[in-house]
């Protein structure tokens, strides 16, 4: 199986509410940003959200589905940092404000949950964390 394919299977076989939230995090990160495409800060979400989906896809080929895919939203770190920046210039009053806020804040939860799975990768726990047939 392909590293795309596995990632994709992976992706389905995962709960209801983790499906969910990954629902979430992809139409701030990838679908309200085209929205807002006369926006630096959009333009900047986007590239940061196709890269690490590329990169996610190069991890499951060299580990599999595994813990170490937290990896994939590193870029999120520059990209918050940089977002916390720009805050200045847009009310939270605004739709593009409370959007620049929501990537922010939903971004940043989701580093949590990376960099424990990270932790958990490099502690050992390097199983599949989604079984294939």
């Amino acid at each position: 199986m392909n590293a795309l394919s596995k990632f994709m299977r992976g992706m389905w076989r995962f709960p209801v509410g983790v499906k969910l939230w990954l629902f979430v995090l992809m139409v701030v990160n990838m679908i309200v940003p085209l929205i807002y495409f006369d926006h630096l800060e959009a333009h900047i979400v986007l590239i940061a959200f196709f890269a690490g989906a590329a990169l996610l896809v190069v991890l499951t080929g060299k580990f599999g589905f595994t813990r170490i895919l937290g990896l994939g939203h590193f870029l999120w770190i520059p990209l918050v940092v940089y977002l916390i920046s720009r805050l200045g210039s847009y009310p939270a009053t605004t739709p593009y404000g409370l959007w620049m806020r929501s990537v922010i804040v939903l971004n940043s939860i989701s580093l949590v949950i990376d960099i424990w799975d990270v932790v958990r990768y490099a502690r050992g726990e390097r199983e599949e964390i989604i079984a294939f047939e």
